[in-house]
């Protein structure tokens, strides 16, 4: 029988969040609920808190898939319980924090703002005061807790982008570790290909001379001939030494200052014939070119030493135009091939990838007559360096790599564009606020003030007892009464003060005159 862990993380999730969830709405609710549960109770009060309290659960179910849509939700609900308002900043805050573009959110507050307006203005019959305060509450409970959820919301975003970047820088330092490792690896398994393999392969070919020598005693050409079994055995060891080592693009390395006629001279001396041809315009190569020449004519010379002993050797080098042409051409072995592992073909792998490299191409493969032909074109343009004495250019031991190393370019770049992303958005968190209210001011102040200023000077000049339709300079309509005014028979004027345009002056009229008049504090 399976036995499900209840500790499971994802099931741990669902479980905060729903607990989450659960003191979220006990908290939006209570107002609600203190208020509707609070006597004296109206007809229908426990069904009607029951919807409310149903409706503030929407919303917080809302806030985590549609964040957008529990604002709403609340502003609806506070046109029949002014409770709601407590809601607002709590889910406009949640909106902001889980919402990642502006431009949903924006159109929603539009919505309201417009919405608003229509329900207070045309149908209620609301005056200018009132949807100014409306219009605040809905800019300081609304509008600027979403800004501060979107806040927080980049500020997290920031925080995984730098965590992001630190795993990225981290994961190119082991990288540029690797290939270090991996490159030292390839240098060895180079040198040894190289240096180690064209040795041991000329050993071999002075004790195949020796084994067939005619002065030789039987006793020394079968020590001879167990000297070329052991070199070639050591030959093939070697072979497989390398192909472990060896990785794929790996570079090489070679003995410094070692010229291609140095090199041809070397395996003259171990018995190799040899014919060298070099045109005199090849002896100045650009490194990656001369470097490939190198490799070609040694890999060649040792693969010619080990499958065809006894076989004459044909080195040329020559330039034509923009190309330099290197070829190695070896007959077939007088006598046969000795006897040997098969060939695995790595060091023509090897070359291939390196001719490559150096923008060239290579080609190799067995003669009619049994022999054997590497050729490759090679470019003659590039930065040249020329070797001292006789002989070809001799390449730098630098190893060529084709560029700088990879850097973690995308992570750096989303953590610049966190970085502005939260600076931008907190300047809108200070700077929205103060210029929503400016524009809810302007709206405001024209509206409200509209034939309603009355300056001091007519004031003044204002006479008790005169009928009202002859004051000169009286407004053509008044302020709404204040709410705490109870006077009858007076109105209310103000003096165009920004950005309330509060009542300023009360003229109070009996029978049509002018019975009082008085400024009234602020």
């Amino acid at each position: 029988m399976r036995i499900l862990d209840s500790s499971s993380p994802g099931r741990l999730d669902r479980r905060r969040r729903l607990l989450s969830d659960v003191l979220l709405w006990a908290v939006v609710a209570a107002p609600v609920g203190y208020a509707g549960f609070s006597p004296p109770y109206a007809p229908y009060a426990v069904p009607l808190v029951v919807g409310k309290l149903v409706m503030l659960g929407a919303a917080v179910v809302a806030s985590r898939r549609q964040p957008l849509l529990a604002p709403v939700l609340v502003v609806l609900g506070s046109v029949v319980d002014g409770n709601f308002a407590f809601a607002i900043p709590v889910f406009s805050y949640l909106a902001g924090r889980r919402t990642a573009s502006v431009g949903p959110a924006a159109g929603v507050f539009v919505l309201i703002v417009g919405g608003g307006t229509a329900l207070n203005l045309g149908l209620l019959g609301t005056g200018a005061a009132t949807w100014f305060l409306l219009a605040s509450v809905l800019l300081f409970a609304a509008v600027f807790p979403w800004l501060v959820g979107r806040y927080r919301r980049q500020q997290q975003e920031l925080a995984d982008a730098g965590r992001r970047h630190v795993e990225a820088s981290t994961r190119e330092q082991r990288g540029a570790a690797e290939r270090i490792r991996l490159r030292e690896r390839a240098r060895i398994a180079g040198e040894m290909h190289d240096s180690l393999g064209h040795d041991l392969s000329l050993i071999a070919l002075r004790a195949a001379a020796l084994e067939v020598a005619a002065d030789l005693d039987d006793r020394h050409r079968a020590a001879a001939g167990e000297l070329r079994a052991s070199v070639s055995a050591a030959t093939e060891r070697l072979h497989e030494i390398i192909g472990v080592l060896r990785e794929e693009g790996g570079a090489s390395v070679r003995p410094i200052g070692e010229t291609v006629a140095e090199l041809v001279e070397g395996a003259r001396e171990a018995g190799m014939a040899v014919r060298m041809e070099a045109a005199p315009g090849a002896a100045e190569l650009p490194a990656m070119t001369g470097h490939a020449a190198h490799r070609i004519v040694r890999e060649a010379l040792t693969n010619a030493a080990r499958y065809a002993p006894g076989a004459p050797v044909e080195v040329s080098v020559t330039r034509a135009g923009d190309r330099v042409e290197v070829a190695v051409v070896n007959d077939a072995p007088p006598a046969g091939p000795l006897p040997a592992p098969p060939s695995q073909g790595s060091g023509l792998l090897a070359l291939a990838e390196r001719v490559r490299l150096a923008g060239g191409t290579l080609h190799a493969g067995p003669r009619i007559d049994g022999g054997f032909a590497v050729r490759a074109a090679l470019p003659a343009t590039g930065p040249v360096e020329t070797a001292a004495g006789t002989g070809l250019a001799a390449p730098s031991d630098a190893v060529v790599e084709p560029g700088p190393s990879e850097r973690p370019v995308d992570a750096e770049r989303r953590l610049h564009d966190a970085r502005r992303r939260v600076r931008r958005s907190l300047l809108v968190a200070l700077v929205a606020p103060v210029g929503f209210a400016l524009v809810l001011s302007l709206v405001y102040y024209p509206v409200a003030t509209a034939g309603t200023v009355l300056d001091r000077a007519t004031f003044d000049q204002m006479r008790l007892g005169t009928a009202r339709s002859e004051l000169a300079g009286l407004p053509r309509r008044p302020l709404e009464r204040p709410t705490t005014a109870d006077r009858d028979g007076c109105e209310y004027y103000t003096d165009g003060n920004f950005p309330l345009a509060q009542p300023t002056w009360r003229l109070c009229f009996t029978d049509g005159r002018l019975a009082n008049k008085e400024w009234i504090a602020q």
